[in-house]
């Protein structure tokens, strides 16, 4: 670790909720206890004022927060936007968000392209993403968290996903969001051993978890949407997850075809359920 970085906040615990404006209104009135912190994209909040401004600076002030990054755009050719990191330190700072994220992938290059797109699986690749994984840390004064993300090619691909993975993390010495949806998504459209990918993660890493939805297109093809309710698949992977790796914090992702609030509530408690059981089982085997 580099001198004065932030090794990263571990204070969030639990199970996590991803805020959107729809439910925002309901929750900022009413605490739900199963709700241990709240995830937020920072480009939808760093510029904003009036009514919604005052109720999320409310709601930061109360309960513990993360950031998910959209539009940094790690792996991409054009130079890393060096002002929206200062920016984005400013915004961390003032609402005391515990732990910054972002997608190991890209989205821009002289404009943005409004979706996350694969970075080859080579050696230069590796190089390249970690320079700038390790420099935003440098700008940001934090740890960051990478996660694994869906794709649907592969293009230039020398090394597996998993190989890729890990050799990022290890040359920016940056930490993980282990995306559980994306594992079992890939695996599909990509036709390997999702358990054999979890087992291989760097369990020191894991800085917190994701849970989603997606769509089935096929038999062979799976569309990462977080617009449905978690499978069974996805749920027996974080299971297995948290026997292999410990029980770590777990956010639940829900951005379309958004239910009522008690119904996201009851995927949050089925996560901390989870949680408790793998606990308890850690604690048997130990007594």
């Amino acid at each position: 670790m580099r001198h004065g970085m932030d090794a990263g906040p571990r204070s969030i615990h639990g199970t996590g909720l991803g805020l959107r404006r729809d439910f925002m209104g309901a929750l900022s009135a009413t605490t739900p206890p199963s709700v241990g912190f709240y995830e937020v994209a920072p480009e939808n909040w760093m510029n904003t004022g009036g009514r919604w401004g005052k109720l999320f600076r409310s709601m930061t002030e109360r309960f513990d927060f993360i950031c998910h990054g959209l539009s940094l755009s790690l792996g991409g050719p054009a130079p890393l936007d060096e002002r929206f990191l200062e920016d984005l330190k400013g915004f961390l700072k003032q609402h005391r968000i515990k732990l910054y994220s972002e997608h190991l992938s890209y989205c821009s290059d002289d404009g943005h392209l409004y979706d996350l797109m694969p970075i080859p699986f080579t050696a230069e690749a590796v190089r390249h993403v970690a320079a700038r994984i390790r420099r935003a840390q440098d700008i940001l004064e934090r740890r960051i968290a990478i996660e694994n993300v869906s794709y649907y090619a592969a293009p230039g691909r020398e090394m597996d996903e998993i190989d890729f993975l890990n050799a990022v993390l290890a040359e920016a010495d940056c930490d993980l969001l282990l995306d559980i949806n994306n594992i079992h998504v890939n695996s599909v459209n990509h036709r390997y051993d999702a358990e054999a990918f979890l087992a291989a993660v760097p369990a020191e890493r894991i800085a917190y978890g994701h849970v989603a939805g997606h769509h089935v297109e096929a038999e062979d093809l799976i569309i990462d949407t977080h617009g449905a309710d978690i499978v069974d698949p996805v749920w027996r992977l974080l299971a297995r997850a948290y026997e292999l790796h410990g029980v770590f914090p777990t956010l639940l992702e829900r951005d379309f075809n958004i239910p009522p609030v008690s119904e996201l509530l009851r995927e949050i408690g089925r996560i901390g359920a989870l949680q408790a059981s793998s606990t308890q089982s850690r604690q048997r085997r130990r007594a």
